[in-house]
């Protein structure tokens, strides 16, 4: 049976009920809506981010911090040789997740204001590599010649450089130009310092990507348009050229995010993160080697909590890249 070609295009050419009148963001939003693993993953971040927001409401409610050495101030919590002596790492109703070898901290507080200092950190982070990233990559494509040359050789260099090495060498020498050495290094300058230091490393391969597209988008038709009729280069840059780039953008960003929260703990666990008392998630990964043959409980609880943080966060960017560019989903 033969199908007329007129009504082969009547069909190529008809939109689909569910895209008739709908703006692009209204159909990426009801594409992501339709990805159960998407909205799951969602679910899971947003609880993630609420637990780091409201931690100061969850240790008034709870009655505890992670501050106070409670092991220590009472006795029958801790055996001589400073473990829990309750079983699981003395889970109880008092302790939910029991509590530190030693110090005798809460894990529970410990764990939950640990959320809220990487996230913070690897959130700030995100937001200053993503700039970085989308600046210099427009700028590198649009631009062309001579500053794209030099953007590039920048980007290579940034890619190829050794960034937890540089930290681990970079951070005494900042604490040494910045702290006295009878003074105790602030925690804001701990912060400030890992902040820049992610944002230094995470930007090149945005830029990379995005000078691609740009290299691309520069020569269709309507970014000539635009140059034909007297647009100037910042016209062009944010009315043509951005709004087709927010795709890879916001997808880049999305998976930014929890590469930059694990390489913010692992900087913590190398020693060259937030220092004590600030509770942080590389340094419970760091004390809990230390105490795992004697109460592995210690280490389970955060190491859970990262685990399923990050897969929660990637699948959340695979949905929304699906959901922005259905022509690439698997």
């Amino acid at each position: 049976m033969t199908i007329p070609t007129s009504t082969l295009d009547a069909t190529a050419v008809t939109p689909l009920p569910e895209a008739v009148g709908r703006s692009p963001g209204q159909l990426m939003w009801l594409r992501f809506k339709r990805d159960r693993a998407g909205i799951g993953a969602a679910v899971i971040v947003l609880f993630f981010f609420l637990v780091a927001i409201l931690a100061p409401v969850i240790s008034m409610v709870y009655g505890k911090d992670p501050y106070t050495l409670y092991g220590q101030e009472n006795p029958g919590l801790l055996n001589d040789f400073g473990y829990p002596v309750g079983a699981n790492g003395g889970v109880s109703a008092q302790f939910w997740f029991g509590i530190e070898p030693g110090l005798g901290r809460d894990v529970f507080t410990q764990l939950v204001y640990g959320i809220r200092t990487s996230l913070l950190i690897a959130a700030v982070a995100t937001v200053l590599t993503s700039l970085l990233g989308v600046v210099l990559g427009i700028v590198a494509g649009y631009a062309g010649g001579r500053v794209d040359s030099l953007i590039s050789r920048v980007i290579d260099i940034v890619l190829s450089f050794p960034a937890v090495l540089f930290t681990i060498a970079f951070m005494p020498v900042v604490e040494n130009l910045f702290v006295r050495p009878d003074e105790q290094t602030p925690v804001w300058l701990r912060a400030v310092t890992l902040v820049i230091v992610l944002s230094a490393f995470g930007w090149a391969g945005l830029a990379r990507l995005l000078r691609g597209q740009v290299l691309t988008l520069r020569e269709r038709e309507f970014v000539e348009a635009a140059r034909v009729t007297g647009a100037s280069p910042a016209r062009v840059v944010f009315r043509e050229l951005l709004p087709n780039l927010w795709t890879p953008i916001l997808i880049q960003s999305t998976l930014l995010l929890p590469a930059l929260v694990t390489a913010e703990a692992a900087l913590s666990f190398l020693g060259v993160g937030m220092i004590e008392p600030i509770p942080d998630w590389g340094r419970m990964f760091l004390r809990g080697t230390e105490v795992y043959q004697n109460d592995i409980t210690y280490l389970v609880f955060p190491g859970v909590a990262l685990l399923v943080f990050v897969i929660a966060f990637n699948l959340l960017g695979d949905s929304v890249r699906d959901a922005f560019d259905p022509k690439i989903k698997r």
